[in-house]
């Protein structure tokens, strides 16, 4: 497939993902969902509700990829983006990014991660072409 070397298809990937969520849950699940058998412990998801009652709404999720750490949280309608960048598993700065922004930048780590990783190579495939074929 092609699409790896294609930013353009990632920034049609990107937009189309948010296009088709809406709903800043909606768009959270979908991904964790596709990455979480990829990634594994490097995804990291915080479901809302308090210590004794969780909820299945996602209120916050990070992702360690690629010496970058992207965190979202849900702040009402919106999420609130961030990308960390990490070295020695130290976090040496972190910027404050719109939603574009961070899905397009975590879909670049990502197929950065597939040109070595088969599952990740899938899951980007799947977002990118918009589910399991």
């Amino acid at each position: 497939m092609t699409f790896a070397d294609d930013s353009d298809d990632l920034r049609m990937a990107a937009a189309s993902l948010r296009s088709n969520s809406s709903d800043v849950h909606i768009l959270l699940k979908a991904l964790c969902d596709e990455l979480s058998d990829t990634l594994g412990e490097r995804l990291h998801i915080e479901r809302a509700g308090g210590r004794f009652h969780k909820s299945d709404a996602i209120s916050s999720v990070t992702i360690s990829i690629a010496g970058s750490q992207f965190e979202a949280v849900v702040d009402g309608a919106a999420l609130q983006c961030h990308v960390g960048h990490v070295s020695g598993g130290i976090r040496i700065r972190s910027e404050t990014v719109d939603i574009d922004q961070w899905i397009l930048r975590l879909l670049e780590a990502l197929k950065d991660e597939a040109a070595h990783s088969d599952s990740a190579r899938q899951a980007l495939e799947n977002i990118v072409i918009g589910g399991n074929q």
